[in-house]
């Protein structure tokens, strides 16, 4: 045998493609695991438009990644979300072309109560911060309701306690939204029944109290009853609610949101609507006890009627001596005209004699009359004698007024005189007249007449109408100066010497 020193060593190691490893890895993890349950907590997580979720496991030491087929989501129990510790149930695989092992995802559930819890608690805390719990949101629940409207599942016995306990009590009409109360999507479903109810369209009754219930369980089987979308769509819900949810001693976030908590479903019933024969009872003693009272009242009326009649005088004799009254005072009134005339004239009889006639009291006036002219006379003769004594020791004034009176005629002769001056009646007299056009307008000027133009012509003691002509007038004479009015004469007062007329003065030699 040759032996060739440049060929490669030859190794005991097998050989392996990158495909083969893989998928000697892939056949060794699914045959030595098979389904395994991991518990962790979840992070990384992501839905894809196609329906899967991603997701990766991870305590304190490690971390696992891991995928939840499409198929698969709609059975799954809960929701996955992150931070929430679970038990993930499925098997160990890899994928090959990363080189990476990952567990294909089945089944999720909570790892164990205490995880369960702590998020239970931190809902609570959540909702209770918003004021979801308190005391002043809860509404009253209807006494007696037309219609009980719930949320169950319509396969169970819940149900069925519901109808018979309504039933047995006040049979109501029910109206049941069935949803399931446990696993996956369960919660979406409670909650859209609870809105469902309270968008019910006009055509449908409303139900006046809805009752949301289910059976007892685990603390998992009740979890749809602790989801957020639940507890808020039952306390925006405007219809009251009832919460039996579980036996006596489970409880539910929904049992602090709702209106009124139920131990079970058959209380629910009991608290929606009240037990017949109860109110019968009920109305039945309230009736007998209007009755006694109303008859107590009727009695103690009656006795104090009887009090007071008792206590009443005598109508008929009242009356009898009233009408009695009545007939005195009437012929009491029918003598009192005569014998108020009596007592008149017997008084009248009595006051004559005294009285004075009318005559002598004539002859006293006419007496005082005669006394009192006398007297005016006298005092009107001594007034008149002091009159004419005071008017003749006076000085004569006769010479004095008639020098007024003279220089008073001569003032108004002058304001006559001036007056006939300025008057056109004046000047008419002295031989002008007015000229008027045919209109009625004065015309002042001859260049604004017309040949032919009619005027009229007013004189002194009338008016005449003309024709003007071409003919042109010759030069009239100047108009004579208006008289002087004549002033009264005075007293003649001393002449003024005469001036000397100035000197002639001497013409301009240019």
């Amino acid at each position: 045998m040759e032996f060739d020193a440049d060929a490669p060593p030859r190794s005991n190691t097998p050989e392996f493609t990158v495909s083969e490893i893989s998928g000697a890895i892939k056949r060794t993890l699914e045959g030595e695991f098979g389904r395994v349950r991991v518990r962790g907590e979840i992070t990384e997580l992501k839905a894809y438009p196609s329906g899967h979720i991603y997701l990766a496991l991870k305590d304190e030491g490690a971390k696992i990644r891991g995928i939840i087929w499409r198929f698969a989501v709609p059975r799954l129990s809960l929701k996955p979300e992150n931070g929430m510790e679970v038990i993930a149930t499925g098997k160990v695989s890899s994928y090959g072309e990363r080189s990476d092992y990952q567990l294909i995802i089945d089944r999720i559930e909570f790892a164990g109560e205490g995880a369960l819890l702590a998020r239970i608690e931190q809902l609570r805390k959540k909702l209770g911060a918003e004021g979801l719990f308190d005391e002043a949101r809860k509404r009253p629940l209807p006494l007696l309701p037309r219609l009980v409207g719930v949320v169950t599942s319509e396969k169970g016995a819940v149900i069925q306690d519901i109808r018979t306990t309504i039933a047995r009590r006040f049979p109501r009409p029910i109206l049941l939204w069935p949803v399931p109360v446990q696993g996956q999507g369960a919660a979406q479903q409670i909650a859209a029944a609870i809105e469902g109810f309270s968008r019910l369209p006009p055509g449908i009754e409303r139900p006046d109290v809805l009752i949301v219930a289910r059976g007892g369980g685990s603390l998992e089987d009740l979890m749809a009853f602790n989801d957020e979308a639940v507890l808020r769509a039952a306390a925006s819900c405007p219809i009251p609610l009832i919460s039996a949810v579980g036996h006596e001693t489970d409880t539910t976030l929904i049992d602090f949101v709702s209106d009124r908590r139920a131990p079970t479903p058959t209380a629910a019933a009991e608290l929606a609507v009240p037990a017949r024969a109860e109110l019968l009872a009920g109305l039945a003693h309230s009736a007998a006890r209007l009755l006694q009272c109303g008859q107590g009242a009727l009695d103690r009326a009656r006795l104090r009627l009887s009090r007071l009649e008792a206590r009443l005088p005598d109508l008929p004799g009242l009356v009898g001596a009233a009408r009695q009254r009545l007939d005195d005072r009437a012929e009491r009134l029918a003598m009192a005209p005569r014998a108020l005339l009596a007592a008149k004239r017997a008084a009248l009889d009595a006051i004559a004699p005294r009285l004075p006639h009318p005559r002598e009291s004539l002859a006293g006036h006419r007496h005082s009359l005669a006394l009192l002219q006398q007297r005016g006379a006298a005092a009107l003769q001594r007034q008149l004698d002091r009159s004419q004594t005071a008017l003749h020791r006076l000085p004569d004034p006769r010479g004095r007024l008639e020098s007024r009176l003279r220089e008073a005629r001569a003032r108004l002769e002058g304001l006559s005189g001036r007056l006939e001056g300025a008057s056109y009646q004046g000047v008419l007299a002295r031989g002008f007249a007015l000229v008027r056009a045919e209109s009625g307008e004065p015309v002042t000027s001859a260049a604004g007449i017309a040949a032919g133009a009619r005027l009229s012509l007013t004189f002194q003691d009338g008016a005449r109408m003309v024709t003007a002509d071409d003919t042109a007038p010759g030069p009239a004479a100047p108009p004579a100066a208006p008289a002087a009015p004549r002033r009264p004469r005075r007293a003649a007062k001393p002449a003024a010497p005469e001036a000397t007329p100035p000197a002639p003065e001497q013409g301009s030699l240019l």
